[in-house]
């Protein structure tokens, strides 16, 4: 059992994070801020790619597929938006690619590509107004 204790550079908690089998995450990502290098909760986390996709209009999130269910999250998963419609296509370099839509947290739509079959790495910007 590992446990990581730190204190969140924007809400300024005290956490105590503990990982039953030591493995994964340790409760925070780390952040620079005025060339410091800080702690942000994961909670936080989703805070911040909430601003930056309303600030933006863009955003590198990342698609997850469980029990048939298709979703768009943050790298922690505090950040998750069903996917409304998926299209499967052909790409030139990556061989394959993954089309979503969904609805962002402004309420307004957002759309994504994901590249090749061996990432979930997904390329998402905010749709213009029709």
């Amino acid at each position: 059992m590992t446990k990581h204790e730190f204190t969140c550079a924007d809400c300024g908690e005290h956490k105590v994070h503990v990982n039953p089998n030591d493995c994964g995450g340790v409760g925070y990502a780390n952040v620079r801020v005025d060339g410091d290098e800080k702690k942000v909760c994961y909670d936080c986390c989703g805070k911040r790619d909430v601003a930056e996709m309303t600030d933006k209009g863009r955003i590198v999130l990342y698609l997850t597929k469980k029990s048939d269910r298709w979703t768009v999250t943050n790298w922690p998963g505090t950040l998750k938006f069903p996917v409304k419609a998926r299209r499967p296509g052909y790409h030139n370099f990556a061989g394959t690619r993954e089309t979503v839509w969904f609805t962002g947290p402004d309420g307004r739509e957002w759309w994504g590509i994901c590249y090749g079959e061996w990432t979930q790495i997904c390329h998402c910007r905010r749709l213009k107004a029709a």
